[in-house]
């Protein structure tokens, strides 16, 4: 109880300059446009899996949130996998890439889910004997990387589209920026909700979130259903440092456009934003809020959907 009370005087404290803690995304981000153009090809291309029929898309629908809004993301043979697929909008701002942070950015985890097999389940070596028979392919990394179609150009071309996928403007932007009549007054108040409720003590920064680990039951155990096969077996950071202490910790995810990217949690076991900010008072923050407040927390969440990435936009090099 006692540490339950010096950890909410904690969160409360950090609710008092929180504000400045969220930055907004920048209007603009350093990438190579051209090389981001093939790694576009190269995301939407279902020759990366195995069976030619899982792309970078079918679990990142670029144009509603950038996951698939489902559960568990389905891969090669309809193999079911075992945590929510995550947004790839704004992870470029992350601290490390994948939930567990298994990848240090995001060159170095576009291999995870094309070697894994339960997702695209092949090899570089299968990949790139495929994109060698296409000579669109094969003009393309020559003039952009003058030199062969390697894993490395690969990689590379992916985390520069990624790079790209940051979505600015958000309304909650504009206000940060100093537009004080882009929110409306219930929105304000959530922010303000959000932040003496403590929420910003793991949702901050630019990303509103992507900068740290935590386990999801701070001031209250949280069981996952124990039904859920998939969820048991999820350790989170653990499977990365082996540590016990690392057992369940996630990185914590980003808040931009939490609207577009239902169900929520790694298990994907909540789904509505009502019920998540619910959850998270009760088990992160151990703090209770009528129905209005709630409300207008959510209404806050709201706003920090931003615009579509300029590269989707870009049809250059596309067939």
């Amino acid at each position: 109880m006692i540490r339950n009370k010096i950890l909410i005087l904690i969160l409360g404290c950090m609710s008092l300059y929180s504000q400045e803690l969220i930055t907004p995304i920048p209007l603009t981000i350093q990438y190579d446009k051209q090389k981001a153009l093939l790694g576009k090809k190269l995301f939407y291309d279902t020759r990366l899996s195995k069976d030619d029929a899982v792309s970078c898309a079918s679990c990142h629908i670029l144009q509603d949130g950038g996951d698939d809004n489902i559960q568990y993301s389905f891969g090669i043979d309809g193999q079911k996998g075992v945590v929510n697929s995550p947004t790839v909008l704004n992870a470029v701002f992350n601290f490390s890439q994948m939930r567990d942070g298994s990848a240090r950015d995001l060159k170095d985890q576009v291999h995870f889910p094309i070697t894994n097999p339960i997702e695209m389940g092949t090899t570089y070596k299968d990949i790139i004997i495929k994109l060698q028979k296409d000579n669109e392919y094969k003009k393309l990394f020559d003039k952009y990387y003058d030199s062969d179609i390697t894993q490395d150009n690969i990689d590379d071309a992916l985390s520069q589209f990624q790079t790209a996928l940051i979505t600015p403007n958000s309304r909650f932007d504009k206000y940060l920026r100093g537009d004080k009549n882009a929110l409306s007054q219930d929105e304000k108040d959530g922010f303000d909700l959000f932040k003496k409720n403590g929420c910003t003590a793991c949702h901050n920064g630019v990303n509103i979130g992507g900068n740290l680990y935590q386990k999801v039951g701070i001031l209250q155990v949280y069981k996952d259903d124990e039904d859920d096969d998939n969820d048991k077996h999820d350790l989170g950071r653990y499977n990365v440092t082996k540590k016990e202490y690392d057992k369940y910790m996630v990185k914590v995810p980003t808040l931009r456009n939490i609207e577009l990217t239902a169900p929520y949690l790694h298990n994907g076991n909540i789904s509505n934003l009502y019920t998540m900010v619910k959850f998270m008072l009760k088990y992160q923050v151990g703090m209770k809020q009528s129905d209005e407040n709630i409300k207008k927390i959510v209404k806050f969440l709201k706003t920090l959907t931003g615009e579509t990435p300029l590269i989707l936009k870009d049809n250059t090099n596309e067939k």
